[in-house]
């Protein structure tokens, strides 16, 4: 593929402005100065970089966030900073979106990609794609608040009970708790119906992904095929 294209795909502009950025000296190949727009470049491992930043190419751009508190996730916020600030100019330009959402107060886990197939596949109801939470509760939880999550609460405004697909008290106000569905306030609804209350809310995993270790608020990684089979929850 031609560099100008790669450069273009990856969102660094128009590609007049990316002939000028590689014409300008500013992007290197696997390590190598190239000013040439129109050489043709081998795409597999690929890693360029542009004024010193690598980029590895990604047909697709699927990426984990590890989401802070008092970020919305909308491009046009309204109380709050958006999460997309966080993000550099290139994955903003190529459109990547968030696979669903988290409330400004929550905190972990968030994906974001710009294909758009993948993002389907994920929040899609009938898909009932695992999202596991870290609950802290504002009362003590016991064996009968686990119980109830588990046999199902009914939320206001939906006809039939919603159960935890998981739930296991790991502290005195602590859960973890897994859910399928991806309704709003949807963990907080549940808690609150089970007699409880949410005081803070982190997930940990979607699918069989877990949010990395050493990910610190704010920062994010792009996800490796495995990974990526993970979050679809093909490798069990």
């Amino acid at each position: 593929m031609e560099l100008e294209r790669i450069l273009h795909r990856h969102g660094f502009g128009s590609r007049k402005a990316c002939r000028a950025l590689i014409r300008a000296g500013r992007v290197a190949v696997n390590g190598q100065a190239c000013d040439h727009p129109f050489a043709e470049i081998e795409t597999e491992e690929l890693v360029f970089s542009v004024d010193g930043e690598d980029w590895p190419y990604r047909a697709e751009a699927t990426l984990v966030l590890n989401k802070p508190a008092g970020y919305e996730c909308s491009r046009r916020p309204i109380h709050h900073p958006s999460i997309y600030s966080l993000l550099p100019v290139p994955l903003l330009e190529r459109g990547v979106q968030t696979v669903g959402r988290l409330d400004e107060d929550t905190t972990g886990l968030l994906l974001f990609t710009d294909d758009g197939q993948l993002n389907h596949l994920l929040t899609s109801p009938k898909r009932k794609v695992p999202k596991t939470y870290r609950v802290t509760l504002k009362h003590a939880g016991d064996a009968a608040l686990v119980a109830a999550l588990l046999e199902g609460v009914l939320l206001h405004d939906e006809p039939e009970p919603i159960c935890a697909a998981a739930c296991e008290l790991l502290a005195e106000r602590q859960l973890r708790l897994v859910v399928t569905e991806g309704k709003y306030h949807q963990v907080k609804r549940m808690v609150a119906a089970a007699g409880n209350r949410v005081e803070a809310l982190h997930r940990e995993a979607v699918g069989n992904y877990r949010l990395p270790d050493g990910l610190t608020a704010g920062a994010w990684v792009w996800l490796s095929p495995a990974e990526l089979a993970a979050v679809r929850g093909e490798n069990r």
